[in-house]
């Protein structure tokens, strides 16, 4: 499984992985239930590459953030998304001390949250993944 396929769609749960591409459509499978459905142009969607959080000295990108969680985790799930705020928060801060909080919301950390644990649960394993594109290009 390689990151640099993982997607978000808006509106749908879960994370899916890029498999094919069609003439109007992308095809995707559930990382959760392996389900293949077409993404439309004109849904939303979102590389998991390209998303970064706040933070008071630079925006840290996602992967960077799942690999923090991976060592801090030992390879395993961090806590449930489910949980309160104040747990989420207070995990979330040991990952990311300098995250921004007035930019970064609990519902964003419990995103990411829920967002790592799908990939843990799908198998990825964040301490063989390389970032792509642009920081593989300025070597």
């Amino acid at each position: 499984m390689e990151f640099n396929k993982i997607i978000s769609v808006t509106g749908k749960p879960g994370l899916y992985q890029v498999v094919s591409q069609s003439k109007n459509a992308i095809i995707v499978e559930a990382l959760a239930d392996k389900k293949r459905i077409a993404i439309t142009s004109t849904q939303n969607v979102s590389l998991l590459e390209n998303i970064a959080i706040y933070t008071y000295e630079e925006d840290k990108p996602l992967l960077e953030i799942f690999k923090t969680m991976f060592e801090k985790t030992a390879g395993t799930k961090a806590i449930s998304h489910k949980e309160n705020a104040k747990k989420l928060t207070a995990f979330f801060a040991e990952v990311l001390p300098n995250y921004d909080d007035e930019r970064v919301y609990a519902s964003n950390i419990k995103k990411v949250i829920q967002w790592f644990n799908l990939l843990v649960d799908a198998e990825m394993d964040f301490s063989k993944v390389e970032a792509t594109t642009e920081e593989t290009e300025k070597e």
